[in-house]
């Protein structure tokens, strides 16, 4: 068991009656995640995305979550103003039976970091009707050992191309480092 410890929570608060569907987080967020920072701009690199059903005027605003290396078991359906939704559709977790949240060209899960670096995410600065809030609070929380990002990375390419080739491409690379 791990020791409990403060920690700052962080979180997007999302409020759906506000979302008019501008995907102006989107776009923020992929620009802001792109490599140089600001120099493209792909929407399916978003770590935020916007569910919608336009003919009832419906956008639900979903961040990346954790990454899940399984996916799960339960496929609840949900009633919004009369239309029906699968429980994926609102689901935050980058898993193997989806493709959102997932790097277009690596299939690297993709996770929100809160625009790390800047004061708030830029998703709720760009956000001009307030869809989107930024909220930090304080628990106590018990420590947990982590699965690393890397780790996380490697399962994901695991999944992919299978462990014999990825094993390959690291021994070429471990050689071609020597």
């Amino acid at each position: 068991m791990g020791e409990k410890k403060k920690k700052i929570i962080k979180t997007i608060k999302v409020n759906a009656d506000e979302c008019n569907g501008c995907r102006a987080c989107e776009v923020v967020c992929s620009a802001f995640h792109a490599t140089p920072k600001y120099s493209s701009n792909n929407p399916a690199r978003s770590r935020i995305r916007v569910i919608r059903h336009p003919i009832k005027d419906i956008y639900v605003p979903v961040y990346a979550g954790e990454y899940t290396p399984a996916e799960c078991a339960g496929r609840n359906k949900y009633l919004l103003d009369g239309k029906e939704y699968e429980e994926c559709a609102f689901c935050r977790a980058s898993c193997p039976s989806r493709s959102e949240f997932k790097e277009p060209d690596s299939g690297l899960p993709l996770k929100c970091d809160m625009c790390e670096g800047e004061d708030e995410p830029l998703c709720v600065k760009w956000c001009l009707v307030d869809a989107l809030t930024y909220e930090e609070r304080e628990e106590e929380v018990e420590e947990q050992v982590e699965t690393e990002e890397a780790e996380a990375g490697l399962e994901s390419l695991i999944d992919k191309y299978g462990f014999d080739k990825v094993t390959d491409i690291i021994a070429r690379m471990s050689q071609k480092g020597q």
